[in-house]
């Protein structure tokens, strides 16, 4: 059984790779980030729950909605809070 990490905030595959999240982050947990590798081969932007302060600056800034808390995090999205999670082990 995997252990499961505590994720403060999911980003869903409505995600347009706009980067508004990214600019609000003020601990850069949000990648990647266009000029990072990687960039052009992933179909949405992913937090890294290790780095997250569960602050929220990214929820109102994100056009497509496509940012949850894990507790509000829609039952058809569930399975994005372990792939975000993933992206980063």
């Amino acid at each position: 059984m995997q252990s499961r990490l505590y994720m403060a905030y999911v980003i869903t595959d409505t995600c347009t790779k706009d980067e508004l999240c990214v600019q609000a982050c003020p601990v850069d947990c949000i990648h990647p980030k266009q000029d990072e590798g990687g960039f052009a081969d992933v179909p949405q932007l992913y937090v890294n729950p290790n780095d997250c302060i569960d602050c929220g600056a990214c929820i109102p800034v994100c056009p497509t909605n496509s940012i949850y808390t894990l507790e509000e995090l829609p039952a058809e999205f569930a399975s994005f809070a372990e792939l975000n999670a993933n992206h980063y082990n």
